[in-house]
């Protein structure tokens, strides 16, 4: 291990599971996905079998609040212990660069591990490591009853940098040819192809450290955002997984003063990746409300007054074509109930995104019980098929401009939760690699 305190980051040692190990069962999307598609989860669960897989080491959400959770709590600890103690995985020490392929399109990564010390999710940090989005504190408690007293780690994360001129993390796409293969193959229910390639030339690691230094001089910093001193640097905003992180920060602040400041604890392994990588898409997050106790568009009317035009649509193409050719100050965004689809305009918003007016009206309006819960999905066919079933609703929302991220969390802090997605539910990350914590 190396740590790089400049920058915040560590060169982990990482575990893979070794050679023979069938990859393909192995890897598994991210435990946030496809939370209102249980079939989706139990599709993977048959094709995993009792076969080494991190479907075993990991909590689906779309078992919370089911018998499963509770057993999964306390097994997946044991399973990665018997992980161990059966000699499943070899150590590879160095940056891993990856490259993932899905839906025609290749975004570029890099497994480092970060220092908790230097994370912040609270809004308003001025942390080198933030939050893009807040941080709901109820997610907590069932990732930190999974990772406490864990010994290994598996990361979804995915975090940002803002690097226009690509000097991090592409200069290692021409240089495959000094990097040693780890892997490459098909992920499961076609979520494409990962490949990833260990750094093993010193220079090249040294050329990344380099790159990120220049990234995180404030001088450049405040150039570059038109900011001042007072203005910490951002050098690494969350992407995916921002609850993940955030429950290893909160674990290592509760057993810090025990475990000693050098633990493995103090850092967590997430993947780097450029906010403009040209294959790397941002995707709106919908909503979708079950048990609907009222009609939701009589309920924003009510809500919003006459600041907010309802107008039905023949279908979700045109609901669809319409949210897409708005543009000035108004906001649009799609309501979609078994009565048929809606284009909702909202005039003098309060909040400069869709999803932010959205959910300032959605939350009072559920703890008054409005409607008995929300989800958040990913595609506009899942947010379509649940939101036109008795009783449910969907909220289709726009996407926000990636190149939009990182001025806005620094002049504005964190943006509403849930405001967008890397990509669509398929293209999320997958948990491949491991690292020790404890």
């Amino acid at each position: 291990m190396r740590n790089y305190p400049a920058v915040g980051l560590q060169v982990a040692d990482i575990l893979l599971p070794k050679a023979g190990t069938d990859l393909r069962k192995w890897a598994v999307i991210a435990c946030d996905q496809f939370t209102s598609e249980p079939e989706y989860w139990e599709e993977v669960r048959c094709l995993v079998g009792d076969d080494p897989s991190t479907f075993h080491l990991i909590l689906p959400e779309v078992f919370l609040g089911s018998l499963e959770e509770k057993a999964r709590e306390e097994n997946t600890r044991m399973i990665m212990r018997r992980y161990l103690n059966e000699d499943l995985f070899t150590a590879h020490e160095g940056l891993i660069y990856l490259e993932r392929t899905v839906n025609g399109r290749t975004r570029h990564g890099l497994m480092i591990a970060l220092d908790l010390e230097r994370f912040d999710f609270n809004r308003g940090s001025e942390a080198l490591i933030r939050s893009t989005e807040g941080t709901i504190l109820d997610r907590l408690p069932p990732r930190i009853r999974i990772r406490s007293g864990a010994p290994l780690e598996l990361p979804h994360i995915l975090v940002l940098i803002d690097d226009p001129e690509g000097t991090v993390i592409e200069p290692l796409t021409t240089q495959i040819d000094r990097l040693e293969e780890l892997y490459d193959f098909e992920l499961m229910l076609g979520s494409g192809r990962l490949k990833g390639y260990r750094l093993v030339d010193p220079d090249l690691e040294k050329q990344v450290i380099a790159a990120l230094k220049q990234l995180a001089d404030p001088a450049r910093f405040q150039s570059r955002y038109g900011v001042g001193p007072d203005k910490g640097v951002l050098l690494y905003a969350m992407g995916d997984g921002n609850h993940s992180l955030a429950t290893a920060k909160a674990i290592w602040e509760q057993q810090k003063a025990i475990v000693g400041m050098n633990h493995p604890s103090r850092y967590a392994l997430v993947e780097l990746e450029n906010v403009h990588d040209v294959g790397l898409v941002f995707e709106p997050i919908h909503r979708v409300l079950f048990g609907l106790r009222e009609d939701l568009g009589a309920a924003m009317t009510r809500a919003f007054g006459n600041q907010l035009r309802l107008v039905p649509c023949r279908g979700q193409e045109e609901m669809i074509a319409g949210l897409h050719s708005q543009g000035g100050s108004e906001q649009t965004f799609g309501l979609i109930t078994s009565a048929g689809f809606q284009l909702a305009t909202l005039g003098q918003p309060t909040f400069n995104l869709a999803v932010g007016n959205v959910q300032a009206f959605l939350d009072p309006w559920l703890k008054e019980g409005g409607a008995e819960k929300i989800d958040y999905v990913h595609g506009e066919e899942v947010v379509c098929k649940l939101g036109c079933q008795p009783g449910q609703a969907g909220v289709y929302l726009p996407a926000m401009a990636k190149t939009d991220l990182f001025k806005t969390v620094i002049v504005d802090g964190a943006l509403p939760r849930k405001t967008f997605s890397m990509g669509a539910a398929k293209e999320k990350r997958f948990y491949m690699e491991c690292r020790k914590i404890a």
